[in-house]
């Protein structure tokens, strides 16, 4: 993110998931649903979104994208 000019925005994303993966890397399914994890990351998504572009909906469709790639399904 750093390199295509971001890294402002998202100096505080590491806080604001901290619990969502264990100490290994992997997601922490015992202390939160994928599917929150999900829409906090798209609501972070569109923040950056609004403040690039003036725009959220640069980032629409993350949360079903995502969820749909995870779930085995194409589309």
């Amino acid at each position: 993110m750093g390199r295509l000019g971001w890294g402002g925005h998202f100096r505080g994303l590491a806080s604001q998931l901290d619990g969502a993966f264990g100490a290994d890397g992997t997601f922490a399914h015992d202390r939160l649903r994928f599917v929150d994890f999900v829409d906090d990351v798209e609501e972070l998504l569109e923040e950056v979104a609004r403040q690039e572009r003036g725009d959220e909906e640069a980032a629409d469709g993350f949360e079903e994208y995502v969820l749909r790639h995870y779930a085995g399904h194409s589309g």
